[in-house]
């Protein structure tokens, strides 16, 4: 069987499986694979460059009709927040009491001018709740000062003067 395959259909092959994705690809495969290596994902590994695994999953899967879920949202690294629940509370309650609001009026919003930098010196001080290393970096802690309230709007972007008041977080006012 093998030897019927040329250059040009192996890459027709390997093209057609480039353009699906999730369990239609290992479909695809699976059934190349039947058809053309005699079942075997180590022959479609060798052949078209597949991955086995995944080649083999398809097989798997073929018999059956199930589909294996794919989990795409289980993958990458987790927010600070869900590695650290207890942060986000802390952060508030650092943040909250400095929050003032637009002096002209202009703007329903809360703004503080507390830095990632600034809100980390605060929680190194409070030793019983984080060990110093546990504590993220004050980029990390700008990230989430920055996911807690609400990008500030066009409108107000004018408030924002270069220089220290770069690190100023909005936070959504009760009274909007």
């Amino acid at each position: 069987m093998v030897a019927e395959l040329t250059a040009g259909v192996i890459r027709t092959v390997q093209d057609a499986a480039r353009r699906l994705t999730g369990a239609k690809r290992r479909q695809f495969e699976a059934q190349v694979a039947i058809g053309y290596c005699q079942g075997s994902a180590r022959k479609a590994e060798t052949i078209f460059g597949w991955g086995r695994g995944r080649v083999q999953a398809g097989l798997d899967e073929l018999p059956t009709g199930a589909v294996r879920q794919d989990r795409y949202g289980q993958r990458g690294r987790r927010k600070t927040e869900q590695k650290l629940p207890p942060l986000e509370e802390d952060i508030r309650k650092l943040v909250d009491p400095q929050s003032q609001t637009d002096p002209k009026f202009q703007s329903s919003f809360l703004f503080t001018r507390a830095t990632g930098e600034a809100v980390r010196e605060a929680l190194l001080q409070n030793e019983q709740t984080y060990a110093p290393e546990d504590i993220p970096s004050a980029r990390t802690i700008r990230r989430v000062l920055n996911r807690l309230g609400p990008r500030c709007p066009k409108t107000a972007t004018s408030l924002l003067a270069p220089g220290p008041l770069l690190g100023v977080i909005w936070i959504n006012c009760l009274f909007q």
